[in-house]
Parts: structure tokens; C-alpha cells; sequence
């Protein structure tokens, strides 16, 4: 499982007080699961909460939040633009400890599709998909409907909307790079 590294690289990079301290985050993997079909390879998906427990944190929660949201926009999307998925994405826990620290539990829904092909001469290539992208939209000009090779129609599109879609690559092509 390749993404509570990332996550613990990118917490140890931003947040000041686990810079000096990596020792206080800690990191468990709990529910972990593994989905396999009955389809001809052997790609599956591991699922799992993630808990991490920032010890004796005398920072602003913002600092840690914030860079979590950033990482989960790339590596978990669907936390953040499902609502179904975002009402139940990062929780957590505070223990007081003082006036200036805590320890901080964070728990987050992972999960982290395995790709298994079967080489030629035998044996098996294992590889860990990248989590789909999303992109600003992009202008469309005009379009014309045809039928039979002749035009039934032609509109100029609006404008895109000030937003982003989701890169879902056709299954038949390839995706854009």
C-alpha cells in the first residue's frame, strides 16, 4: 500500500512541529479489506481506514487539515466532491492534554487499486493505478451533428463553466497524457 507513505511524506514536509518530531506521527492501517472479481486477471482494490495520531501537537489544527485536503484532492477525490463520500471522509478525535497540546486522531477511507498482468513468458507485472485526475474544461467551438454525411445541425457551445471535470479516459483509447 503506497498511500499513507505519500501521506506521511507530505504531513513531515508541512506541518513545522512533525518536521523536528517525525517520531509523533503515527500511522495504523484498521478494516483493511481486499476486493478481488472473478474476472481473468488478478487486479483487486485494497480498502482501508487510515489512522494517524499526531502526539503532544501544539500546533493549529489548520496546518494539518489543510495539507490533507490538498493530498486527498489528488490520491481520494471522491472524499471531497461526493457528498454521500465527504460526509463520512477525514474524522477526528482530539485529547486535550493541555492548554497548547493535544493528540490529534485523524481517520480517512483509503483505497488503492492493484493492476496484475500477465507476462508473456510467465510470471506477473503488479502495479498500483494513479487515481483519475480532473481538468479544467475545455472550450468546445462550434459543432456539427451529421447523418448520413450530411448536416443536420450546427450550434457554437456556451462557454465552459468555471469548473472541473473528472479525466475519464474512453476504455477503448487510450488515455491523454
Amino acid at each position: 500500500m503506497n498511500k499513507p507513505d505519500s501521506l506521511r511524506d507530505v504531513l513531515l514536509q508541512a506541518v513545522p512541529g512533525l518536521q523536528k518530531n517525525p517520531e509523533r506521527l503515527l500511522m495504523f492501517i484498521d478494516q483493511g479489506k481486499v476486493r478481488c472479481t472473478a474476472a481473468a486477471s488478478l487486479s483487486f482494490e485494497y480498502s482501508y481506514t487510515l489512522q494517524m495520531i499526531l502526539t503532544d501537537f501544539a500546533g493549529h489544527p489548520d496546518s494539518v487539515m489543510i495539507p490533507i485536503l490538498s493530498w486527498l484532492r489528488v490520491n481520494q477525490s471522491e472524499l471531497l466532491v461526493n457528498l454521500d463520500k465527504s460526509a463520512e471522509g477525514l474524522k477526528f478525535e482530539a485529547d486535550m492534554l493541555d492548554r497548547s497540546k493535544v493528540d490529534l486522531s485523524l481517520t480517512l477511507p483509503l483505497t488503492e487499486r492493484v493492476i496484475v498482468t500477465r507476462r508473456g513468458g510467465g510470471g506477473f507485472d503488479v502495479s498500483h493505478a494513479a487515481e483519475p485526475q480532473y481538468e479544467s474544461y475545455g472550450e468546445q467551438g462550434p459543432v456539427t451533428l451529421f447523418a448520413d454525411g450530411e448536416p443536420l445541425a450546427t450550434w457554437q457551445t456556451p462557454a465552459p463553466p468555471d469548473s472541473m471535470t473528472l479525466v475519464s479516459p474512453h476504455p477503448r483509447r487510450p488515455a491523454r497524457d
